[in-house]
């Protein structure tokens, strides 16, 4: 818990007040506590009459905070303030840095280096297995990785970094004690247990949509460059990677079909200057982060995997998107019952993943 926990939380639920005024206040007195021993000189700054001067407000405002501390206490929660020691550097050099964060987790993880991955809510199979891959990896290479738990891209980041034990941050739009979507109940816990779940939104705040472009200054923040794997025109993704170009952050981008509506803003985004990533290793070039040597774009050692020169072929006749067995046949020149075992023999190995309508595709993990 912060030094002078229920000074800082009386400000912030003080009406009126809101962070760029705290911000303002804190550039002269330095600390909450300070801030409201000199609440009459205070008052005398531009715009803060009002908001400084109501006593009747500035005590419902101190009561809803020690109701506040109650509740941090009884959910472990941790409460940090902008000035204290565990306030995560990354945070400090942005313009509008939150005053406060709601932790549930891991403090300490927020000085870690991370990697923000980001991207569509409806993602592709390609987007989902896409993203738990570049996770994965980058927790394997000591990177935590940040998102907003989210459907889609989000949960499939959190999922990647979480299944090879790695570390990972969720920033959400509402309080750290509101599970939302409500589906992903499960994957909080999981992500508070080895990681962190961050909000500066007091406990039980709603999700609203006006929450989530706030809270994706966060995301950006707490990163040292931002992947976007999917996203359309008008996603979300987009305002995070603006933050982002913003802050002073690399903004990554991994490209998808030029049929996708999914990927059209990452194209988009290529097309504006960001890094195109084809690889993990892309990614770590452009972070300027060490690659362990003798290790693949998956995390770890390259595998030797015996193939025969057929099977060899078929596995690349298949690229990230699914084809069906006749376009495979086409181009490898097989005949399909000679393809059928080969295919078969790939899926048992777990190389190769059938799908409904007769389609095939490469697994990659």
């Amino acid at each position: 818990m912060c030094e002078d926990a229920e000074s800082w939380l009386t400000l912030q639920f003080l009406p009126g007040l809101g962070p760029g005024r705290i911000a303002r206040l804190l550039a002269h007195w330095g600390r909450a506590e300070e801030i409201l021993e000199h609440r009459a000189e205070a008052a005398r700054l531009p715009g803060l009459a009002r908001i400084l001067d109501d006593d009747s407000a500035l005590n419902a405002a101190r009561d809803q905070a020690r109701r506040e501390l109650e509740r941090i206490a009884r959910q472990d929660i941790s409460l940090i303030s902008c000035v204290s020691g565990h306030y995560p550097w990354a945070l400090r050099e942005i313009a509008d840095r939150p005053v406060l964060l709601y932790v549930q987790g891991e403090v300490a993880l927020l000085a870690q280096p991370m990697l923000a991955i980001i991207g569509a809510r409806s993602a592709s199979g390609y987007g989902l297995r896409t993203a738990r891959r570049f996770a994965a990896a980058a927790a394997e290479r000591g990177l935590a990785v940040v998102s907003g738990a989210a459907y889609g891209i989000d949960a499939a980041a959190h999922q990647g970094a979480l299944q090879v034990g790695g570390k990972t941050v969720a920033v959400l739009g509402c309080g750290v004690d509101v599970a939302y979507p409500a589906a992903h109940r499960g994957l909080l816990r999981d992500i508070a247990q080895s990681g962190a779940v961050v909000s500066e939104f007091p406990l039980g705040t709603r999700p609203e949509a006006f929450r989530f472009p706030i809270r994706n200054r966060i995301i950006s923040g707490l990163s040292r460059a931002v992947l976007v794997v999917e996203a359309g025109e008008k996603s979300g993704s987009l305002i995070t990677a603006r933050l982002a170009l913003d802050q002073g952050r690399e903004v990554l981008a991994i490209p998808g079909s030029i049929d996708s509506l999914k990927s059209s803003g990452a194209h988009w985004l290529i097309q504006q200057g960001a890094t195109l990533i084809q690889r993990v290793e892309d990614v770590f070039e452009a972070m300027a982060w060490s690659v362990p040597a003798g290790t693949n774009d998956k995390g770890g050692p390259s595998p030797e995997v015996p193939l025969a020169p057929e099977e060899r072929q078929v596995l690349q006749a298949l690229d990230a998107y699914p084809a069906d067995i006749d376009r495979i046949a086409q181009q490898c020149g097989l005949a399909l019952t000679a393809l059928q075992p080969l295919l078969l023999a790939l899926e048992l190995r777990g190389l190769v993943r059938r799908l409904p309508g007769q389609l095939y595709e490469r697994v990659r993990p």
